[in-house]
């Protein structure tokens, strides 16, 4: 039995915690329930719960502000990004994980010394060879940087899994007069799937939301993603924050859909990558 000391303490951590998880959630539930009140309701202020809850912000924010447009534009960029960065740093991973090779070793360390630099110090760099290359204003102008930017976490996460593959597996495989790309293909790739799917979340969310690098290199409204959409709403000499709040609802509604479906799947790709 646990003494009473040790009862108290974990009561407290759990009070903490629970604290904690409310002073975080309450920005989020506040902008689900000012998506759904008029502009009178939100200016009134009030608790949480709308007094007479409306989707007529929703439509109006979706329908006259073209966001269906933007949605489709991130929608681009996002799974474009992730498909390149799949197709990439898996066959990237599985090099540095099992194949031989002069320089792999200091290669390797190249990409995980890239974890510590932050991306806004390349910002400039970037859009400046983008001008040059005639990216700039495309939305291959940004995808090609995500995917650049998401090398070495994804080059890492691939190595560590395909290092927990048992090399036996390939050996068999050989025996058999499997070359290197079915092995990869059939083998190592079935095996990692908790892992792609992770590194397909990390990657989606920042994409999608990135706004920095959107807003240096696209001008064309037609091009502007999601984030863009929302920031344009602001630009008004009238703020409806319930319009705001719409918006930022719109923008988010994805992102959450898309960690709850990879939800088991990013938790065992987190321990495994991990335990690698």
């Amino acid at each position: 039995m646990k003494s009473l000391p040790a009862v108290l303490a974990r009561a407290a951590i759990g009070l903490l915690l629970l604290l904690y998880a409310a002073i975080s959630l309450y920005p989020f539930l506040w902008m689900v329930s000012a998506a759904f009140k008029d502009r009178f309701e939100v200016a009134a202020g009030g608790g949480l719960i709308p007094h007479r809850p409306t989707l007529q912000t929703l439509i109006e924010t979706w329908n006259e502000l073209h966001f269906f447009d933007y949605f489709l534009n991130s929608l681009k960029v996002t799974v474009l990004t992730v498909l390149l960065v799949l197709a990439i740093y898996s066959a990237a991973g599985y090099a540095f994980s099992v194949l031989d090779f002069p320089g792999r070793k200091a290669l390797y360390r190249l990409f995980m010394a890239l974890l510590f630099v932050p991306g806004v110090t390349v910002l400039l760099p970037v859009v400046l060879l983008e001008n040059k290359l005639g990216l700039l204003g495309s939305h291959w102008g940004l995808i090609l940087p995500f995917v650049n930017g998401s090398a070495p976490l994804s080059i890492l996460m691939m190595t560590n899994a395909f290092d927990a593959i048992p090399g036996e597996l390939r050996e068999a495989a050989r025996v058999d007069g499997a070359g290197e790309l079915r092995i990869f293909t059939t083998i190592y790739l079935p095996l990692s799937r908790p892992v792609l799917v992770t590194i397909a979340v990390l990657t989606a969310i920042p994409t999608w939301n990135e706004y920095l690098l959107t807003r240096v290199s696209l001008n064309d409204p037609d091009a502007f993603t999601l984030p863009i959409a929302l920031q344009n709403l602001q630009s008004g000499a009238v703020q409806h924050y319930n319009v705001l709040m719409a918006g930022a609802l719109i923008v988010v509604i994805p992102v959450i859909i898309l960690f709850v479906a990879a939800q088991r799947y990013f938790v065992n790709g987190l321990m495994g990558a991990v335990k690698a």
